[in-house]
């Protein structure tokens, strides 16, 4: 297992999750990597212990009883609580991965998911909230160039001018931001964006990376921003 040690050691995650084979998996895992843990398995009470215990990241199931993951995102950040927020969808629940950026989440993973991926998403968030400059590069406002995403309103300019960006477009941005600077797979982008995998010879991927850098590069044929790695796959550098 990978340590986070500096990133995890003292660190606080509240893991809001009520399918107690995987609560407890995940507790006993943050733990090992030096988290400090608290476990909530209903929507009322994660938001409660967010407001009490004051974690440094929460990992917030959709589908919980009482009160579900995306009305616990949307009350905490009408809280004025900029807890960074890491979902967790079933595969194929696009909407609820676009709504629970909209609300305020700074990141998503698909079950089933690997830990160490759970992992480096979540030292991830805490590396960009403890950053300098974080309004221009938190996951609700991201700006690169001439380009600022507004993943809370779904809306785009480049230029000052209106993009349109597609319901997947918003969430393949959303992943390249979340990974940016790192070499990122088709394989990875089709498990986390589309929701399946092991379509090695789709073009999926590479169709709407096209589409993308032509609503955001200047120069498409020459990007600046959106990379292709040839052989490997895609870097974003915004």
């Amino acid at each position: 297992m990978t340590s986070v040690q500096g990133i995890g050691v003292g660190r606080s995650v509240l893991v809001v999750e009520d399918d107690k084979a995987m609560s407890v998996a995940l507790c006993d895992g943050l733990a090992s990597e030096g988290f400090r843990v608290v476990c909530a398995a209903n929507g009322e009470d994660g938001l409660a212990f967010a407001a009490e215990r004051k974690p440094d990241v929460v990992i917030l199931d959709v589908m919980l009883p009482r009160l579900n993951g995306l009305d616990v995102c949307r009350k905490l950040r009408a809280d004025g609580n900029d807890v960074p927020i890491i979902m967790l969808t079933a595969r194929g629940q696009e909407a609820d991965r676009v709504l629970g950026l909209k609300l305020g989440a700074d990141d998503y993973i698909t079950k089933p998911f690997s830990f160490l991926e759970l992992v480096a998403r979540v030292e991830a968030v805490l590396r960009r909230s403890a950053a300098p400059g974080q309004a221009q590069t938190d996951t609700q406002h991201y700006e690169f160039g001439d380009v600022r995403v507004d993943f809370r309103r779904h809306e785009a300019t480049k230029g000052g001018r209106p993009i349109v960006l597609s319901a997947r477009e918003f969430l393949l941005m959303a992943y390249l931001v979340a990974h940016r600077g790192a070499v990122i797979t088709r394989d990875q982008l089709l498990d986390a964006v589309w929701g399946y995998d092991n379509m090695p010879f789709t073009r999926t991927v590479d169709t709407h990376v096209a589409k993308l850098r032509k609503k955001i590069e200047d120069d498409p044929a020459n990007p600046r921003y959106l990379i292709t790695l040839h052989r490997l796959g895609y870097k974003f550098l915004g």
